[in-house]
């Protein structure tokens, strides 16, 4: 069964959380992306939680901006430190190090730099569909491809993205999730989940991009060619699991080309016939494959 409940931080700041499981199991911590929350992760949180499977406590945040989580109003409030250092907080507050810290989409831009600033945090790191930070700066400085791929990054930037976002029953945001073809799992009970989360915080997920350098240039903003990435700044020292689904129209498969430049200990997945929401998609997929990377060093 799934908890909620509300976490507030040293920082201030107050994560409304989904929870499956007792506290003192060994945790395991899942970050989502945009335009998504929390929920997503519902049914591989339970999954984890069963006695069978690891009996696992499952924590899934609503990050910083989204559903009941604190919203500031401060753009430079979302940047990628800010949301670590909620991550970290929230780690500390469940008992560190967490057996695997979960990320997809936008999660994962926090959880990669997590890993790599703080790795002593999570035993292991699991990333879908989550562009590594120095191989997406380099794909957005140089790849016309990725570029038109992720202009959509500069349309979110926006003043008035929220506004042009809610049109039409936020038709825009909808025509996000079939961009790449049939979502037979976007059912009227998930649109409404969708919808019930977009009329309490679309602000916070616009405010990501908002705050980040790394995105397409334009004709009045540099964008990630403006940037350098010291290598350093992006090389993991934990086991890691990348699951990719390779029909993602918005994150192109050069992304995860050099990815063993960074992570040692790195496990790659290329999955056919799957897109970006693959979580949506094929939950027990995801759910198999993170049971079999728990399992490989225990």
């Amino acid at each position: 069964m799934i908890e909620k409940f509300q976490q507030d931080l040293p920082n201030g700041i107050t994560l409304s959380c989904r929870v499956t499981g007792a506290r003192g199991r060994p945790v395991m911590m899942f970050l989502h992306g945009f335009p998504e929350a929390a929920f997503v992760w519902d049914e591989i949180l339970e999954h984890f939680a069963r006695p069978e499977n690891g009996g696992y406590r499952c924590v899934a945040p609503n990050l910083r901006g989204y559903e009941q989580s604190s919203q500031p109003t401060d753009i430079k409030l979302y940047r990628a430190k800010y949301l670590v250092q909620d991550i970290a907080a929230l780690i500390a507050i469940e008992g560190s190090p967490v057996e695997c810290l979960i990320a997809h989409d936008w999660g994962g831009a926090v959880a990669w730099n997590l890993a790599n600033q703080m790795p002593e945090l999570t035993k292991r790191l699991a990333i879908i569909n989550s562009p590594h930070p120095n191989t997406f700066a380099r794909e957005l400085a140089t790849n016309p491809k990725q570029q038109a791929a992720s202009a959509y990054m500069n349309f979110l930037i926006r003043p008035d993205a929220e506004q042009l976002l809610r049109a039409d029953g936020y038709k825009r945001l909808f025509k996000f999730f079939v961009s790449g073809g049939d979502a037979a799992w976007l059912t009227e009970d998930v649109k409404q989940q969708y919808r019930d989360i977009w009329d309490a915080s679309l602000s916070g997920g616009c405010n990501y991009y908002r705050a980040s350098p790394i995105r397409p240039p334009s004709e009045t903003d540099p964008g990630a060619a403006g940037i350098s990435l010291p290598r350093e700044m992006g090389t993991i020292d934990l086991p890691t699991l990348v699951l990719w689904g390779m029909d993602d129209v918005a994150l192109g498969p050069e992304l995860i080309e050099g990815l063993g430049d960074y992570i040692a200990d790195l496990t790659l997945e290329r999955v056919e016939g799957v897109g970006h929401w693959i979580i949506h998609e094929r939950p027990a997929f995801v759910a198999d494959r993170l049971q079999q990377f728990l399992a490989r060093d225990q």
